[in-house]
């Protein structure tokens, strides 16, 4: 439905492009998956692009609410330049 009505879906996953260096305007959804699994296949297979924060040191993955809040204010920091 998102589609439907214009609306790119980006995914995030640990191979995705770097989180800020993606165009953020215009009508975006952002799927966030599971802290241990991520984004399903199926979920994955419907996104448009699939986007990653880089870590560094031992750590590996985000909790699922951090990585939404780092991709969602780096969305509303470019729509407010």
């Amino acid at each position: 439905r998102l589609k439907k009505e214009g609306v790119w879906i980006y995914g995030t996953a640990m191979d995705g492009e770097d989180y800020r260096k993606v165009d953020y305007s215009g009508a975006k959804a952002l799927v966030i998956g599971s802290e241990g699994e991520g984004v399903s296949r199926l979920v994955r297979q419907a996104c448009d692009f699939t986007v990653s924060i880089p870590t560094t040191g031992v750590i590996d993955s985000l909790n699922a609410s951090v990585a939404a809040g780092i991709c969602m204010y780096e969305a509303v920091r470019q729509r407010l330049k």
